[in-house]
């Protein structure tokens, strides 16, 4: 999917999903993602899929952001735990470091609130 195509109307979520899965089984990291093209200042929206059993390390959360979870299952990995995120799923990240973990393959849309 081109930058200029999503820009231009509504992304099938569905079918981005997809042609993603298939792009991490491929992959040697075993995700792929995709930045969705926006047209609000101050929002960013990325498509992550993850094969299962893969992570993504810890890290620092760019701004505030949530994580919907479109297919599969994944973990929250922070300080305190784990926080488990099924299916139709959206809950707020950790503003500390923080890490994600696919319990199955999966498919997350990554909001983020940036500064500009």
């Amino acid at each position: 999917m081109t930058e200029e195509a999503a820009a231009s109307g509504p992304v099938d979520l569905a079918a981005l999903a997809t042609e993603l899965l298939e792009m991490a089984s491929s992959a040697p990291a075993h995700r792929a993602a995709h930045t969705l093209a926006h047209p609000v200042d101050g929002l960013r929206q990325t498509v992550i899929a993850l094969l299962a059993g893969t992570d993504l390390g810890e890290h620092e959360s760019p701004g505030p952001a949530s994580l919907q979870v479109l297919r599969g299952r994944v973990r929250v990995l922070s300080g305190n735990g784990g926080v488990p995120i099924g299916p139709g799923e959206i809950a707020p990240l950790p503003m500390q470091r923080h890490g994600l973990h696919a319990e199955e393959d999966s498919v997350v849309l990554l909001s983020v609130a940036i500064d500009v």
